[in-house]
């Protein structure tokens, strides 16, 4: 299969990424494209040291951060706080201790060298709501500082890492379900 085609397989995944960070088509459009334009201008960057699809992200990363820089004034984003999350409340007792120790999650390592721990790691983000989402990915995915994504959606610094927190035990919960809960037994 040709290169051309194989960046055309990606597009889909690069388009949903980049609408999760930017929530705007057009950027988004412009971030993949611009992706794909640099990806074809210079195909022997890609040496094939890992996944194309891994490859692609790591540019679309930098239009992203290249977008959000360009158009910070005109990014819109709706955050509702949510005082009250069930989830926390289920997790932690009222001393703040886990109500139920954390799965033994194997090796971790090995784990996330597999496709498919891959594949259900980005089920489980794109399950985040979607102003958690951003955040998280911005901080995790795209490595901006807490300062830049504070900056970036006029949030407080006690607001990102109360954001930040609900994303991980979230994360974490689905992942215990759908991914390391079927290590024993459970079914999907």
């Amino acid at each position: 299969m040709s290169f051309e085609h194989q960046l055309a397989e990606h597009r889909p995944y690069l388009l949903k990424f980049a609408r999760l960070q930017l929530r705007n088509e057009t950027w988004a459009e412009d971030a993949v494209s611009e992706t794909v334009v640099a990806a074809l201008s210079r195909p022997q960057a890609f040496q094939q040291q890992s996944q194309l699809k891994t490859w692609l992200v790591g540019i679309l990363k930098h239009k992203v951060v290249d977008q959000m820089r360009q158009r910070a004034r005109e990014v819109v984003l709706e955050i509702s706080d949510d005082p009250g999350d069930e989830l926390e409340s289920l997790c932690f007792t009222a001393d703040g201790h886990f109500a139920q120790a954390p799965m033994a999650w194997g090796h971790p390592e090995q784990q996330l060298q597999s496709r498919q721990f891959i594949e259900v790691l980005e089920t489980c983000t794109d399950r985040l709501p979607a102003a958690m989402g951003r955040v998280f990915l911005m901080r995790e995915w795209l490595e901006l500082t807490c300062e830049e994504i504070c900056q970036e959606l006029k949030l407080s610094p006690n607001h990102l890492y109360v954001q930040l927190h609900r994303a991980r035990l979230r994360l974490r919960e689905c992942l215990e379900i759908h991914w390391f809960g079927l290590a024993k037994g459970a079914t999907p």
